[in-house]
Formats: C-alpha cells, sequence, structure tokens
C-alpha cells in the first residue's frame, strides 16, 4: 500500500489539517483583505485629514478684518439708527463678523443680550445674521458673549461660573443648544474679568481716606481668587473647544479694556484651543476713569519720556508699561501664541473731556480736563463720539469747530481740541480719537509684526453713511488697505 500523501485529512487532537496549497491561498486571500482594509482605513484618515485642512485653513491668517456690531445700535434714533442694511453694506469689508453680546444667566446659561431683538419674532438678529452668509458666503460670523454689556452684578458671575465644573459645564451645554438652534460659525469669549483700577494721583491725606476706605470695603471690586479663576477660564476655554471642535465651530477670546491679560489669561495654555484672540488695548484713558486728565486714547507704543507710573493705566496692565498696542501683543507673543492668532482693536469713535481756565492752552496731552464732553447729536452719550459726528466738527466751517493735530510719529494717535474761551466763559473740547489715517498706522504695525489682523470696534461708530468723504466705513477702509 502506497503511503498517503502528505496533505492527506488526518484526525488529530487539534483538528484536520489544512493542504499546503488551500493554506497558502487562504493566506493570500487573508493578506489582500488586510491590505484593502488598510487602504480604505488609510484613504478614510486622508479624506478627514483633507476635511480638517480645508476648514482649519485660514485664508486670511495675517488680514483678518473682524468687524464687531453692536446690535442694540439699532435702537437709537435719527442719523446714528444702525440697521441690518448698514451691516451689508461693510461686509464686502470684512473677513469676520461678530455679533455682539449675548449675556450669562443667574444660572450661568448663555442667554440673549438683548432678547426682543435678538431672539423676538419682531426680528430674530440671531437668525438674519447667519443668513448673511447665503449673500458673502466666505463669511465667518460669532456670536460674542460679554463684551462689557452685561450689567454689573455684585456676585461676579463671570468669575462664579469658572470655579466649578457644574458652572462651567451649564454654560458649556447652553452654547451646543443654541448653537443646535442657530448657525454661528463660532462662539467669541469677551469675558467681563474685573477691570484694572486707574491710577491716580493723591494727596497724603487723599492717600490716608484712600487706605481707609479700602480697609472698609469701599471702592471697587478686588477679586481674592485671581489664580483659580485664570485657571477655571481656561478649563473652560479647553472643555468648551472640546466641544466644538467635531462641530468646526470656531472658539475666539476678547481682552476687555483694562483687564490685565497677565492675572486672568495664561496665554500658553488657552492659544491650541482659539481660532484668535482680539486685543481690545483701547480706551486706555476715559473721561470716566480720569476725568481730570485726557490723553491718548489708544497708542501703538508708550509716551516717549513718560515712566510707566505716569502712563495712562496702571503698570500691570500689559507688562511694563501696560498702556499700547505693543505691550498688549508682546504679552501674547511672548508666552506662546502665534502671531497669525494676536488680533489688534482698532475704535471708531472718539473719547472726549471738557476744557476749562485750568486746561493748558496748547492743547497738548496730557492735558487738565474736568471730566466728559457733551453727547453728540445722534450718539447722545456724554464722553463719546461717532467718527461721523466727530469729524463734522473737523470741518472748516463747522461750529466749535475743532483744531486738528495729526500723528507724524505714527505711534500715539490723533487728537483735535478747541480751547476754553476766557472772555465769554465757553468751555472746551479735547478729543482722541481714530481717523483712516491712525488706523491704517495700526494695521502697518500689525503687518509689520507678522499679527493676524485687525477688529473693528465697531460698524455702527464709523461713518456707515459716507457723510464725511462720501465713501462708507472710512476707518475700515484705512485699516484694511495697509494690511
Amino acid at each position: 500500500m502506497s503511503p498517503r500523501p502528505h496533505y492527506a485529512n488526518r484526525r488529530s487532537d487539534r483538528g484536520f489539517k489544512v493542504p499546503d496549497e488551500e493554506q497558502a491561498s487562504a493566506s493570500m486571500l487573508l493578506s489582500s483583505l488586510k491590505t484593502a482594509k488598510m487602504k480604505t482605513l488609510l484613504s478614510a484618515v486622508f479624506v478627514v485629514l483633507c476635511i480638517k485642512a480645508v476648514f482649519s485653513a485660514d485664508p486670511h491668517e495675517h488680514s483678518k478684518v473682524v468687524c464687531f456690531w453692536n446690535s442694540t445700535a439699532y435702537e437709537r434714533q435719527g442719523p446714528a439708527k444702525f440697521q441690518l442694511e448698514d451691516v451689508k453694506s461693510a461686509l464686502s469689508l470684512c473677513t469676520h463678523l461678530v455679533y455682539g453680546y449675548a449675556h450669562i444667566n443667574s444660572n450661568f446659561e448663555i442667554v440673549p443680550g438683548s432678547p426682543s431683538l435678538d431672539t423676538g419674532s419682531g426680528y430674530s438678529y440671531y437668525r438674519l445674521a447667519t443668513q448673511l452668509k447665503r449673500s458673502f458666503p466666505d463669511l465667518k460670523i460669532y456670536l460674542s458673549v460679554g463684551g462689557n454689556s452685561d450689567p454689573y452684578d455684585e456676585e461676579h458671575k463671570y468669575l462664579v461660573l469658572t470655579e466649578t465644573s457644574e458652572g462651567r459645564t451649564k454654560f458649556i451645554n447652553s452654547v451646543n443648544r443654541l448653537l443646535n438652534d442657530y448657525d454661528f460659525d463660532g462662539i467669541d469669549l469677551a469675558w467681563q474679568f474685573p477691570p484694572v483700577r486707574p491710577k491716580k494721583q493723591r494727596s497724603a491725606l487723599g492717600s490716608f481716606w484712600h487706605g481707609l476706605k479700602s480697609k472698609l470695603g469701599y471702592g471697587k471690586f478686588k477679586d481674592e481668587k485671581e489664580q483659580e479663576h485664570r485657571d477655571g477660564f481656561t478649563i473652560l476655554v479647553r472643555d468648551l473647544k472640546a466641544q466644538l471642535r467635531p462641530r468646526f465651530k470656531a472658539l475666539t477670546l476678547t481682552v476687555l479694556p483694562h483687564v490685565n491679560s497677565t492675572v486672568y489669561y495664561d496665554a500658553r495654555l488657552l492659544a491650541p484651543n482659539i481660532e484668535a484672540v482680539h486685543l481690545f488695548a483701547f480706551d486706555q484713558k476715559t473721561p470716566e476713569r480720569s476725568p481730570k486728565e485726557a490723553d491718548f486714547t489708544a497708542p501703538i507704543y508708550a509716551s516717549y519720556g513718560r515712566v510707566a507710573e505716569d502712563n495712562i493705566d496702571v503698570a500691570a496692565s500689559y507688562g511694563d508699561e501696560g498702556d499700547n498696542i505693543d505691550a498688549a501683543a508682546r504679552y501674547w507673543l511672548e508666552h506662546g501664541t502665534p502671531g497669525s492668532k494676536i488680533v489688534v482693536g482698532i475704535p471708531t469713535y472718539a473719547r472726549t473731556w471738557k476744557l476749562t481756565e485750568d486746561s493748558q492752552i496748547s492743547g497738548v496731552p496730557p492735558i487738565v480736563s474736568d471730566g466728559p464732553g457733551a453727547p453728540g447729536p445722534n450718539t447722545n452719550e456724554p464722553g463719546v463720539l461717532s467718527y461721523a459726528e466727530m469729524c463734522s466738527k473737523l470741518t472748516e466751517h463747522a461750529a466749535g469747530r475743532l483744531r486738528r493735530v495729526g500723528d507724524p510719529s505714527k505711534k500715539y494717535g490723533s487728537y483735535a481740541y478747541q480751547s476754553y474761551n476766557g472772555e465769554t466763559g465757553t468751555e472746551g473740547l479735547w478729543a482722541g480719537y481714530e481717523d483712516p489715517d491712525t488706523a491704517g498706522n495700526k494695521a502697518a504695525f500689525v503687518k509689520s509684526k507678522g499679527l493676524g489682523g485687525v477688529a473693528i470696534v465697531d460698524l455702527s461708530l464709523d461713518d456707515f453713511r459716507g457723510v464725511c468723504t462720501g465713501d462708507k466705513y472710512p476707518i475700515i477702509r484705512g485699516a484694511k488697505y495697509k494690511l
């Protein structure tokens, strides 16, 4: 009897032996299947990465024009009334539109700041704002929270929210619900941290009284848990971004005027989780904070020859000198934030002070003053003039015409003034303001430092009707064309 072929089936305690040819064929099939699966997996990963790259790529890496829209400007009367059609005429100049502002309720949930305007049946601006993408498909539209529009509360809800995971989770869940209802491209956190207190010159008696008031608890709020709030905010940003990232939604921050970045913003940990930080390094001097001294409101650099204590705000605000755009940007750059994520705020309005018989006749700042100037005819707010109101005071035949002083150094900004009239007793006026030239200087600074762009604050206070020169939005244009 011939021996059995070696491939013949035979029983064993391990089962049947598979013939070599079949085993080889199965191995080849298995290898092919593995290769096909691997190719499919790699293709899927490649597609996901491509999609992510498309959504994360920023076509305006160093040329962002972020236009802030204060929706409550709709409620102004007369020529200052700012409506949806006025917004549309600016959007060809903007890369991003930030709708402001949402608030936070006592339960730490995001809510409309102006319910009748934002979500009410009569207007529903949340929906109308996001529908602007139909006409401007490349425009990114964000909703901003806070922005100093949320009324002051003694509980300091913006701080308390950051203290617990429960508070942070409530806020994040409410953001998710809002984004389910309204198609915003992202959320901007213009968090209302406590502002730095203005430095005041006091006599010995005044210093004693100030110290007594501080001990008794009077005066502005002092945050006793700064580090806890800084850490809690960092966690909030991280966790919120984790929810927004799968939805391809952006997250940005806005540092409000007089908020100390070194205290509340851990730039190195925040940077990976945000698309941009908007630095509102303006309003460094305002007639409310510094009624007795008018000065440059939004300088690019520290004023030459002044020591830190003499500068516009306390030295700790943004580093060594704390009163200027350069110092604000340097803090974020030096703590790991890519330049392309840093966006410099440019105001579209003037800050004004009254001049008295004690004010220097030269008009050169800093200058003695006596509180806010008279309100403008349209904006109707003491100490503030829109750019349209401001430029009307510079025309040759204007009543109460102001003398304009430009900025050849391109460092500090323009100002204009009319001295106190000793013969008639008519008070004077001093105004620090932006115009197309100074806005262009700030944009040139942004470009020279490799930063991300400019933020226009806000649309409704630029000359949106074109009354100054015939061109609408001259400040936006002045900045955009220098980027």
